[in-house]
């Protein structure tokens, strides 16, 4: 009875974690279409209001480091439970806020149970999927993140057009009440082996570390910044980062356990994969924009081409596991980003005039192909890992994947400004005196990246990832289930 009870709680994990993180990434992505509504009823500027956002995205960055140290220590489902209603009420609280001031202490909050709501539960997938279902689980937890960014700008358009920018928050009460029942009926509470003392002057330097970072990229990402102070913040960020880094290596229980870096699997996915990310990312902060600026569409007709896209990274889904188990993660990783570079690379020859068919056959490609290399980089990390280092591993992969969101949408700002710079219309032109041509150049600047990393990927053993089935199945012998 205890099997039986065990294999359907592995079974459904991966679609309770998932659903978390699809109302956390979803939160996050819709926000920026209802600012200008918002700041019309706090009456104050759009630029005012960008604060909350900023607000929510350092918390994240200050707390993500301590939330394995703190699931270790309270029990992983007791944390992600309280990360659930954390998050739910700071929802309420930012659907029924009437000032900037409530607004962003409201989104603070949410970020604390944002930063321990992901990687918890994706510790929890992890220690209890074996290793045979592995790559579908954790298939199943990435798809959030993959298609919120694309979904968002649509659905958060349609929301702020036809109701009104509170239900974009009110709208998680319903999903949270329901997580948080499913999470008390399945989810095992699961403690650490050992009880690690809290490294705190390892949390004060990550997280000062990842802020100032973060707050730079974010800062280089508006148009009206000063790229020095920006600069000055990131400089910062990694100066600080070495520090952690070096005191890390000084200490018996660091917080951020950066060992798990020896593991070449692990190291290839945070590292390539982090520079793969920042590419790949520029896209959906690059796509609307140009399509509203250089083409001249409306935010929604823009948001309903970017729908393309999504059904790309939603089909790519029900093949992931396939083509992993037929081609191995090694082939998968270097043929599919060369196919990613290059479809960012195509966007680059849109134009107004572009036949519509071309450009969402462009676009769905571009889904298809980031979705398989995000699930692809996602299910290789923890192939070679130790149940002793699953949880700094987990840890450490929700630092990289926070930075490298807010790090592409500043990589295809800064792509822009650069173009422009380049093309004449100095260093701090605003947003609105961008032309086509500025897309064109930030799109090639991003599929350049982009492409780089297949050295990287090249660089992987030829059977990484076969203990998780990664190559298992051979081209004539039919495809995995």
């Amino acid at each position: 009875m205890f099997a039986a009870s065990a294999k359907s709680r592995s079974h459904w994990l991966p679609f309770i974690v998932a659903a978390t993180f699809f109302m956390e990434y979803l939160d996050t992505t819709i926000i920026a279409t209802a600012l200008p509504q918002m700041a019309r009823d706090f009456d104050v500027g759009p630029n005012e209001l960008s604060l909350g956002m900023t607000a929510y995205m350092l918390t994240l960055a200050v707390f993500i480091p301590v939330s394995g140290w703190v699931a270790d220590r309270i029990g992983s489902r007791t944390v992600f439970g309280a990360a659930i209603v954390v998050f739910t009420l700071a929802s309420v609280l930012c659907g029924l806020s009437g000032s900037v001031f409530e607004f962003t202490a409201a989104r603070i909050l949410q970020g604390v149970g944002g930063a321990m709501m992901v990687p918890v539960g994706r510790l929890i997938v992890v220690r209890n999927t074996s290793k045979d279902k592995l790559m579908q689980a954790i298939s199943t937890i990435t798809w959030p993140a993959i298609v919120a960014p694309v979904v968002g700008p649509s659905i958060g358009g349609f929301i702020t057009t036809y109701a009104s920018w509170h239900w974009i928050f009110l709208m998680n009460v319903p999903f949270g009440i329901a997580a948080l029942t499913a999470v008390i009926a399945i989810v095992p509470n699961e403690r650490g082996g050992n009880r690690r003392p809290l490294d705190l002057p390892g949390f004060v330097l990550s997280g000062a570390a990842l802020t100032s970072l973060l707050y730079g990229t974010e800062l280089a990402s508006h148009m009206e910044a000063n790229l020095l102070v920006a600069l000055s913040f990131v400089l910062g960020g990694l100066a600080l980062g070495v520090t952690a880094y070096r005191h890390a290596l000084g200490r018996t229980y660091p917080l951020l356990d950066f060992s798990t870096l020896k593991v070449p699997t692990f190291s290839v996915t945070v590292i390539t994969g982090s520079a793969t990310r920042i590419g790949i990312e520029a896209v959906p902060y690059l796509l609307p924009l140009m399509f509203q600026i250089g083409f001249g569409l409306s935010a929604f007709r823009s948001g309903l081409l970017l729908l393309a896209s999504a059904l790309g990274n939603l089909g790519m889904k029900m093949f992931t596991t396939r083509i992993i188990r037929r081609y191995g993660f090694r082939r998968v990783a270097v043929t599919n980003v060369t196919i990613a570079a290059l479809f960012v690379f195509a966007c680059s020859l849109l134009a107004p005039s572009t036949p519509l068919p071309w450009i969402l056959l462009t676009l769905f490609i571009y889904g298809l192909a980031r979705s398989l290399q995000f699930s692809t980089l996602a299910t290789l990390a923890y192939a070679d890992i130790g149940e002793a280092q699953k949880s700094a591993a987990s840890t450490l992969w929700s630092v990289a994947q926070q930075m490298t969101i807010g790090m592409g949408i500043a990589f295809g700002a800064l792509a822009l400004r650069v173009a422009a710079y380049f093309r004449g219309a100095g260093a701090m032109t605003p947003e609105a005196h961008f032309v086509l041509a500025d897309f064109h150049w930030a799109f090639a600047m991003a599929g350049v990246l982009t492409l780089l990393t297949v050295l990287g990927y090249r660089g992987l053993a030829r059977n990484a990832g076969s203990n998780l089935g990664g190559g298992t199945r051979q081209a004539g012998s039919g495809v995995a289930r």
